[in-house]
């Protein structure tokens, strides 16, 4: 009988699905990026996670019965009514092993903090903060009806309407340059125009369009624009107050946190969530590096569910290494999920 040996994550992202295949050792066997695998970003989201998959079995030499399962983390499932769309994703035809659906921010606090207690702040493509206490339960910012509006397509929407409601001065020359050449147009009246028809029609394709504007946002932020910085300061302040609303359900004093996707990782963001963390008083955090990337969270999450252990030699052989690997299972600018609202 073939030896079960293979589990397979999937850190499926509203931008990007990155699959790893890993032994029960933790050697990679297999990568793989495809498409979105947010119903929300776009419609070939299925053909996207099953090609991840099956790419990672063709090129990892895997016979199908080695699986013993998947474990997936999906961008936007949110509800028990969500596994109706999300289920099919992993449904390769011939695989048959079971098949654990979360959404992707559990994969990724996995990853960040290899199961153990602590807090996630992820502001990418879009935003959330995860917390898991000691007790091993489970929240969101969103279990309270907070949200942090820290995600990319939200920067550069608070930037435009900063610019254009006149709300500038002579430290926003260059952000105002940038913004008139990634809309392509000459002068604030043209950009005006633009945003008094609603820009795109299209919702998607305006929102990607304002999400890649973000990383003009914070590096102006951090040269010292004043709009970029009221607008990165406000997004920064509602997460904090997130994640002081998460650290009210741990019981020790010292809470690690972890920040994942560009726009929580830009310079700016960073130094000052920081900043603001040090002065929090409900607790005392600490900002820690993502001990593996999402990818890898969810090999971890599936060796749990399997019932199998996580030694420190499985972590360390899923520590990426090498520059393509790096690339393949690192959350690129702006992936981070799309999560709603």
């Amino acid at each position: 009988m073939q030896q079960k040996d293979v589990v397979i994550g999937i850190d499926g992202g509203g931008t990007n699905t990155r699959a790893i295949a890993a032994d029960i050792h933790g050697n990679i066997l297999a990568y793989s990026i495809k498409g979105s695998a947010s119903i929300y970003r776009e419609s070939s989201v299925q053909a996207n996670v099953q090609s991840a998959i099956t790419e990672v079995i063709g090129r990892g030499g895997i016979i199908e019965s080695r699986v013993i399962g998947i474990a997936a983390g999906i961008a936007g499932f949110d509800s028990p009514e969500d596994l109706e769309w999300v289920a099919p994703l992993t449904a390769v035809p011939g695989l048959a092993c079971p098949r654990w659906h979360v959404n992707d921010a559990l994969i990724a606090h996995y990853g960040a903090h290899l199961a153990r207690p602590g807090i996630i702040a992820i502001a990418g493509t879009g935003s959330i903060l995860i917390a898991i206490n000691e007790e091993g339960r489970y929240l969101r910012n969103y279990d309270f009806h907070h949200y942090a509006a820290s995600a990319a397509r939200l920067l550069g929407y608070e930037a435009v309407f900063e610019v254009l409601a006149g709300h500038t001065d002579s430290s926003d020359e260059k952000l105002v340059a940038r913004m008139l050449a990634h809309w392509e147009v000459q002068s604030l009246n043209e950009l005006y125009s633009q945003a008094s028809g609603g820009f795109d029609a299209d919702r998607k394709a305006r929102d990607r369009r304002f999400g890649r504007f973000a990383p003009a946002v914070t590096e102006e932020a951090a040269l010292g624009s004043a709009a970029s910085i009221r607008v990165c300061d406000r997004a920064i302040g509602q997460m904090k107050t997130g994640i002081e609303l998460l650290g009210a359900a741990f019981k020790q004093n010292h809470v690690p946190v972890a920040f994942i996707g560009s726009v929580a990782c830009s310079s700016y963001f960073q130094a000052r969530l920081q900043e603001e963390l040090q002065i929090a008083t409900n607790k005392q955090y600490t900002v820690v590096q993502p001990q593996l990337p999402p990818a890898a969270g969810a090999i971890l999450y599936a060796l749990e569910q399997a019932g199998l252990p996580v030694t420190d030699g499985i972590i360390h052989r899923l520590q990426p290494s090498g520059l393509l690997l790096r690339q393949a299972l690192e959350p690129s600018s702006f992936t981070a999920s799309r999560f709603r609202p």
